[in-house]
């Protein structure tokens, strides 16, 4: 392993950030009258989620210059994350999504409009690989390499660098169907993405489709033998299963919720606190109480990262 101790950030991540408009009423995303701007984005979730528990954080991405951009920009600044690798383009648009709401607890209805935003032009030029190797660790998402073909090619660079620099990989897997050609590209390549982490973090129906074994211990088997020195498998509400080279394998009971209020963000919540509690050497089984306690919180708030906790939260909590 490379020594990593002078690192200029605990956390790198690649991805693409939207300004998030949450309905103000449940009902038809069309019937809504007034929206709530937040920001959204799977690998800035995680990000906001590092940062707030006191990592140092560097995130790279292309943002167009519109008020989209120069609002996810600041928003991101604001969260105390290094923005240095972001690249604004006056001839590119950023994107942007609406998110329904429920009563029911069930997921809300999403929108996208990202088709040909400023993110999915990134490709493999705009991987610095040595501002990512000042990381220690690299956490990627299945979402960046589907936005487009040459984001893909930059997602597998990012791995391969880190890989080849001695450094941790975590993935999540985080299937968009919409956005991959056919189910049978999307499994070929978030498998193969999945071969080159140490940690894959898939939740339950994710493995389903994607291994087509039926039970969490099949899904994290078959990562291991892709080689993941460990899998995580999100069981939403029942909590996790973990099989993993230094903890065996066992179960996380997940932690009660009153009140399911968006369960958009929860995955992203629970891969925050797996790799911070992985970072901070705590075991394995730490490490995913804490992925569930902070996945629990996320699903009680409107926003994607409303629910994120602080370092204070987090010891308050025990955690």
């Amino acid at each position: 392993m490379t020594n990593t101790s002078a690192a200029a950030f605990d956390v790198a991540l690649f991805g693409e950030a939207m300004l998030l408009l949450v309905a103000d009423r449940p009902g038809p995303i069309e019937n809504a009258t007034a929206f709530h701007k937040r920001t959204a984005g799977a690998e800035t979730n995680v990000a906001i989620g590092l940062s707030r528990l006191g990592l140092k954080v560097g995130w790279a991405s292309r943002l167009g210059t519109d008020s989209m951009g120069r609002a996810l920009l600041a928003a991101m600044q604001g969260e105390g994350i290094d923005c240095s690798h972001v690249i604004c383009d006056a001839s590119q648009r950023t994107g942007f999504q609406f998110k329904g709401r429920v009563t029911d607890g069930s997921d809300p209805p999403v929108e996208y409009h990202r088709k040909g935003s400023a993110a999915s032009h990134m490709g493999p030029s705009d991987v610095d690989e040595a501002w990512l190797r000042s990381a220690r660790h690299l956490h990627a998402t299945g979402v960046f390499a589907a936005i487009s073909d040459t984001s893909l090619q930059a997602a597998i660079k990012c791995m391969d660098v880190m890989r080849a620099a001695g450094r941790t990989i975590s993935f999540d897997p985080n299937l968009r169907p919409t956005l991959w050609s056919s189910p049978e590209t999307m499994r070929h390549w978030i498998n193969e993405l999945a071969s080159r982490a140490d940690w894959v973090l898939p939740g339950i129906e994710e493995g389903l489709i994607l291994t087509g074994e039926t039970t969490p211990e099949g899904v994290a088997r078959f990562y291991r033998q892709l080689g993941a020195k460990l899998v995580v498998v999100k069981l939403g509400a029942e909590g996790a299963y973990y099989d993993s080279d230094v903890a065996g394998t066992g179960r996380v009971e997940g932690f009660p919720v009153k009140e399911i209020i968006d369960t958009v963000g929860a995955g992203d919540g629970f891969a925050a606190g797996v790799v911070s509690a992985l970072l901070e050497g705590r075991t394995v089984p730490e490490a995913v109480r804490r992925g569930a306690w902070i996945g629990a919180r996320a699903v009680q708030v409107l926003g994607d990262t409303e629910g994120l906790p602080t370092r204070v939260q987090l010891e308050e909590a025990g955690l």
